[in-house]
């Protein structure tokens, strides 16, 4: 007679619950700030999409990826890491029979510094050299922080008092396993890693003020050429071609879910030039700002 494994159970267990839990189509709030739900009931061919720094969790269906020339894939037997918010493309597989459903978590600097004071060892894989993002294999111990997280959020008093403390026990389980070289680098502001993340940070946070590239050079601590090979090194991308897709996504967001129009979302986000915007933002996501809004407006309102 054969036997399911205790993974194949996990993942049952948390795709029910995330039934419950995730509502509407793409991005749903929980109870506790930093961790929101996934779903989608449809397949979504490769697009540009950007996370900030989190894991995420599958628990049904699968996303796969690609940042430069790197390719990863997270699904119910892989979690993702994402260290620095940096734009990418995806692709997602999921039908109204069987969505995708997911877990994301955001993750702090702070979170993860004061994790590493009270780490008595250096994690065996804190000499691997840290990415942007990466996936790695969930084991059982990482399956059943998150089925518990799951649990509490249905309740407000439960999320209040065991949430912060089952997502510091995920943090922690990812900062000691495979992935956790990228984790460090969050929380590592010496290193080249972390002094990109923090421009990032800084471009992300002002994304539609002017950004001069000897400036975060200089604030970076290094020369305006090691600070452009560094930078592709972690985004696969030139700095200023980063500024673009960040504006490019921001106002997309303003378009789907605050109603502005192409011209006012292309002012609020830096761009002088609504012609200038209108053509940057079709070459990066195939189609016109309307059309685009219109398709992700049209999907958010079919599946709420």
């Amino acid at each position: 007679m054969s036997q399911t494994s205790p993974t194949k159970v996990a993942d049952k267990t948390m795709s029910v619950l995330l039934g419950n839990l995730a509502t509407g189509q793409g991005f749903s709030a929980s109870r506790l700030s930093g961790v929101k739900f996934m779903r989608s009931t449809e397949h979504v061919p490769p697009s540009p999409i950007t996370y900030e720094p989190s894991i995420v969790f599958i628990a049904q269906g699968k996303k796969r990826g690609r940042l430069g020339d790197q390719r990863f894939v997270y699904d119910p037997n892989n979690y993702l890491v994402m260290s620095a918010p940096v734009p990418f493309e995806c692709e997602t597989f999921g039908t109204s029979e069987e969505p995708l459903l997911g877990l994301s978590i955001s993750v702090t600097p702070v979170i993860v510094a004061e994790l590493l004071v009270q780490l008595e060892s250096a994690p065996h894989h804190a000499v691997q050299k840290p990415h942007a993002i990466e996936s790695a294999p969930t084991d059982d111990a990482l399956s059943d922080a998150a089925i518990r997280l799951l649990k509490c959020l249905d309740s407000a008093d439960d999320t209040n008092i065991l949430g912060p403390q089952i997502i510091r026990e995920i943090v922690y389980r990812v900062l000691t396993g495979p992935s956790g070289a990228n984790l460090r680098g969050l929380a590592s502001p010496q290193s080249h890693f972390g002094q990109i993340t923090r421009a990032l940070n800084v471009i992300h946070t002002n994304y539609a003020g002017t950004h001069d590239i000897e400036t975060l050079a200089s604030q970076a601590g290094m020369s305006v050429s090691t600070f452009h090979t560094h930078f592709k090194n972690v985004t696969a991308s030139s700095p200023l071609q980063y500024i673009k897709t960040i504006r490019l996504h921001k106002a997309r967001m303003l378009m789907v879910h605050h109603g502005l129009g192409a011209s006012a979302a292309a002012i609020k986000v830096g761009y002088e030039s609504a012609s200038q915007f209108s053509r940057e933002f079709k070459r990066h996501f195939g189609g016109t700002p309307a059309e685009i809004a219109s398709q992700l407006r049209s999907s958010l309102t079919r599946f709420a």
